[in-house]
């Protein structure tokens, strides 16, 4: 016997629910797809690029320090006009001349001529008119204990922001995942409820049919019409979820909002054989890069300190220093000159200065300590409620697919008594929406698993990461 049109379409509908079920998005494997995103997430993504900058930053400032080994080498010229300034004056004539001339009345008293010229006194300025000082100028530390500190303290700061780029590149991996997720979620429920409306607007279309045939009253052609509106108006809401979805999905990738995204099928065992919680919480402390971050800043505080207590130390230094001096640029003798210096420096007082720094880096450092175990804290507690949530999502997920089945096979019962007339038309629509109600739910349950176990995975610090040290 030829079915109803009403009982076709919940057939149709039906054999969806059921298609769903089994494979509820059509596309690749889900895990390949997502580490292929977030391959293209750590290559493009704005926040980790800068963060790679930071990691350049570092690199610089630590062969900065280094630089400090090696002889510095500069060139230094000055060139001077002076007017005025302190003289010394050197009587050189009101000394001499009365002497010389008394020789020379003696000689000529002798018939000799006179031998002894009379002087002038000297006036001679501290400033030259007119002078030049070009020199190559050579430092080369010698003992500087302060400068083996200051390059351990920025390789520990380098290697300090590298592991904060890790953290952050796996937490941008949690967040493509969840993402990802996210959309499939939306887009799986936009099928569903689509269903839904199409079953609700046949329902509709023959009870105006019955209605004009005068087989049922008017307020049930008005409760069909109400609830395919309220389905319509759950359609929208699913839509804009699955567009909303999308453009932060793309926007975590760095690219156009609207842009396509690539379908997979979830596994079914997700979450499935995952290890105890104390051997999660072990394995989160040895591998999360929080921690090595941590305690790469403990261990730049320390040599911060001994910065600070060897600034008081002594300071040996050699300096060479060649170029020419004079009036005019000319080399050779009377211009030429060089000079080689041992600088011996030990600053003996500084108000406390020292002392302070001394005392301002203990402190950092002995923050730095608690903060290790505050984030150690904050991990633990990461690993738990992660470990809580997907244990609970995957529990669910039997307890959701059976009532989704359930669900269906009541609706199905359900449409055949509507058809046969045994069942009112509230109960069937109550039929509907317990349906629907059931397959958003499982959907709902089947992708949390999915998201809790990448947060997971995220807590656990586990899980490959691509990414390349020149991005």
């Amino acid at each position: 016997m030829r079915a109803p049109p009403l009982l076709a379409t919940i057939g149709l509908c039906l054999s969806a629910s059921a298609a769903w079920a089994q494979a509820p998005a059509n596309g690749g494997d889900f895990d390949t797809i997502v580490a292929n995103y977030v391959a293209e997430g750590l290559r493009s993504n704005l926040a980790l690029q800068s963060e790679h900058l930071e990691v350049e930053k570092a690199a610089e400032a630590l062969s900065e320090a280094r630089a400090r080994f090696f002889p510095e080498l500069s060139f230094e010229a000055r060139y001077t006009r002076a007017d005025g300034g302190r003289v010394i004056d050197i009587p050189i004539g009101t000394s001499l001349n009365p002497v010389y001339s008394t020789l020379n009345e003696m000689l000529v008293a002798q018939g000799q001529p006179a031998r002894f010229p009379q002087l002038a006194n000297e006036t001679i300025p501290f400033l030259r008119t007119e002078e030049q000082d070009t020199r190559l100028l050579l430092r080369q530390p010698l003992y500087a204990p302060a400068i083996p500190a200051a390059v351990r303290a920025q390789r520990a700061l380098l290697d300090a922001s590298s592991f904060n780029r890790m953290a952050i590149a796996r937490a941008l991996r949690r967040d493509i995942t969840v993402s990802y997720v996210d959309w499939l979620k939306a887009r799986s429920s936009v099928e569903i409820v689509a269903a839904s409306e199409a079953l609700l607007r046949e329902n509709l279309r023959v009870n105006e049919s019955l209605f004009g045939n005068g087989k049922i009253t008017e307020d049930l052609v008005l409760r069909a019409k109400a609830e395919l509106l309220d389905v319509e108006q759950q359609k929208r809401e699913a839509e804009n979820l699955a567009t909303q979805a999308q453009s932060f999905f793309n926007f975590l990738l760095n690219r156009q909002l609207q842009s396509s995204i690539e379908p997979s099928s979830p596994p079914n065992n997700a979450g499935a054989n995952q290890a105890a919680l104390e051997q999660l919480w072990s394995m989160a402390l040895d591998r999360r890069p929080e921690i090595a971050q941590a305690e790469q800043l403990r261990r730049a505080s320390e040599e911060q300190t001994r910065i600070a207590r060897k600034q008081k130390w002594p300071t040996l230094s050699l300096g060479v220093d060649a170029g020419t001096q004079g009036e005019d640029y000319r080399f050779g003798d009377g211009y030429n000159f060089g000079t080689a210096s041992l600088i011996f420096t030990w600053r003996i007082f500084d108000g406390g200065g020292d002392t302070a720094r001394v005392h301002q880096a203990r402190a950092a450092e002995k923050q730095l300590v608690l903060r290790q175990e505050e984030i150690a804290q904050q991990i633990r507690l990461e690993v738990q409620q992660s470990y809580d949530r997907l244990t609970t999502a995957r529990d669910s997920l039997a307890t959701a697919a059976a009532r989704a089945d359930a669900a269906r096979a009541a609706f199905r019962i359900a449409s055949r008594k509507r058809d046969e007339g045994v069942i009112s038309q509230v109960e069937f629509i109550d039929a509907r929406s317990a349906l629907t109600g059931a397959e958003l739910n499982h959907n709902l349950t089947r992708f949390n698993v999915l998201a809790r176990r990448a947060e997971l995975e995220y807590a656990t610090s586990t899980g490959d990461i691509p990414l390349d040290p020149g991005v």
